[in-house]
């Protein structure tokens, strides 16, 4: 299959790129990054995903840097906490932009790598997901990629290859918790 597979950062996308291709899929990752603040912290982010695709033989797409659009979307949910309404609203624009994309240049399926992370709820990433690839006809490959010590092989991994492992989602609320 042609695979779209949405990265939050290049240590989460590892494990899902590593997985996938041996699974013989066509893959190409998709880095959102409006949601990371401030731009030295996306620039970090940005350099380590063009290794990681490099280094898995992938090709990268990414949106300009433009944080805007973000914040407005978000920002009735500036109080919420870490984890809450606001991060579920930010995995689903992630989430639309990278089907969005996968339609509109003719793939498959989708995938995240949001899933990998053991600070984030799996089921809910998963049926966000699901419903839009499912609004949009595409599969999607639902996996919980933190499962079978996958958390730990992202974070070897991520040290193997000299990738930037960041101390926080990236957002500007999170920062500042």
């Amino acid at each position: 299959m042609r695979v779209l597979l949405h990265i939050c950062c290049a240590p989460d996308g590892t494990v899902p790129l590593e997985s996938l291709k041996l699974e013989g899929n066509v893959l190409t990752c998709f880095f959102y990054g409006i949601n990371i603040h401030p731009k030295e912290e996306y620039d970090k982010r940005l350099e380590a995903a063009k290794k990681l695709a490099a280094n898995f033989g992938v090709s990268l797409l990414t949106l300009p840097y433009g944080p805007g659009q973000w914040l407005n979307a978000t920002k009735s949910l500036a109080d919420e906490p870490e984890g809450g309404s606001r991060c579920l609203l930010c995995y689903r624009l992630q989430m639309e932009a990278a089907v969005r994309y996968a339609v509109a240049l003719n793939y498959d399926a989708c995938a995240t790598s949001l899933t990998i992370s053991p600070h984030k709820d799996p089921d809910l990433i998963n049926a966000i997901g699901l419903d839009l690839a499912n609004r949009a006809c595409l599969a999607w490959i639902g996996r919980v990629w933190r499962k079978g010590g996958g958390f730990a092989r992202s974070v070897a991994k991520s040290k193997e290859l000299g990738l930037y492992r960041q101390r926080y989602c990236g957002c500007v609320y999170s920062i500042r918790r």
